[in-house]
């Protein structure tokens, strides 16, 4: 299972795209506290659609609450890291695996990071920029991972309307 760790976050839209991306790619979200809105925020809902509701969500007071649950690897995305996720070996050996990712501001404290900096990743950019939207850069690093592992479980083709929707519409 991949698990993404939202340390901390404060934009609730952020975090509703975060929940969509998760439940569209069968991740766990598990959020650490505090938290810089309510889970009942509009914004929130308005960003997670109707997907929040079937997202598995856990919330965690703290970080040494969150820690001590872990059962598998952890890797951070931090602007420090000096790998990018491609460079890591994602491949499912059967444990939870679970992403990081701080809090819009400052991101993880720096603190845990220089505990874990073997597994502290970054994705490439221009020299100039600090870092992505959060959403942006928790769907880039859940694909990498996906990616690695062939998508398992996941469609390859349109479900609601049909794989042959595009073959069977009639155009004026």
């Amino acid at each position: 299972m991949i698990h993404i760790v939202l340390f901390q976050p404060e934009i609730p839209g952020n975090t509703g795209n975060i929940l969509r991306t998760a439940m569209a790619s069968g991740c766990t979200v598990d959020l650490i506290e505090p938290l810089g809105f309510s889970l009942e925020d509009k914004y929130l809902r308005r960003s997670g659609m109707d997907y929040i509701k079937d997202c598995e969500m856990h919330r965690y007071p703290d970080w040494d609450t969150f820690e001590a649950t872990v059962q598998g690897p952890m890797v951070f995305l931090t602007r420090y890291g000096r790998k990018p996720p491609s460079s890591f070996d994602f491949t499912d050996d059967g444990r939870n695996l679970y992403l990081v990712f701080g809090k819009e501001s400052t991101g993880v404290d720096k603190r845990i990071l220089k505990r874990h900096l073997d597994t502290c990743l970054r994705l490439p950019m221009i020299e100039t920029a600090r870092s992505l939207n959060l959403s942006n850069a928790v769907a880039v690093t859940v694909y990498e991972v996906l990616r690695q592992r062939g998508y398992p479980g996941l469609s390859f083709s349109e479900q609601l309307k049909g794989e042959s929707f595009l073959e069977d519409l009639e155009l004026d």
